[in-house]
């Protein structure tokens, strides 16, 4: 597990550079977030986690924090649309390694999709979801 956080964070800093995004802040929260294709998972680690890898899968992570490195728990849904706007539901995995927590959901893609994600994070129960959106392109590897 220490090596899936391991390369979300670089696949994190990776897309900061290429965007110069890698979190949006709501109130309190810093709300983490990145799509990579799949097979940037170590075969082992993915047969281990689960992880269906391919050319044409990948992964969308989200995390939660307050301050770095304590990831919160937090009810994430979402969808992905491709350039036609067609939807795809997000099925999120929780994924908890020491005192962090972040969540995992994998998608189809074609080679050079452009495609949204609308995702909703709620921190809470007892406060309001915030909508998170961003687009990234995807290529086959």
């Amino acid at each position: 597990m220490k090596t899936i956080l391991a390369l979300l964070a670089l696949l994190c800093t990776l897309n900061s550079h290429a965007d110069d995004k890698l979190f949006k802040q709501h109130g309190q929260y810093k709300i983490f977030y990145s799509a990579f294709n799949s097979t940037f998972i170590d075969p082992d680690v993915a047969v281990a986690n689960q992880i269906v890898r391919g050319k044409d899968k990948g992964l969308v992570n989200i995390a939660v924090v307050r301050t770095p490195g304590t990831g919160l728990p937090a009810v994430i849904t979402g969808d992905v649309y491709n350039i036609f706007q067609m939807r795809t539901p997000l099925k999120f995995v929780e994924i908890r390694e020491q005192d962090t927590i972040y969540y995992l959901a994998a998608f189809d893609f074609e080679n050079e999709d452009l495609l949204t994600f609308k995702i909703s994070v709620q921190p809470q129960q007892d406060q309001p979801a915030y909508a998170l959106k961003f687009q990234k392109k995807m290529y086959h590897d």
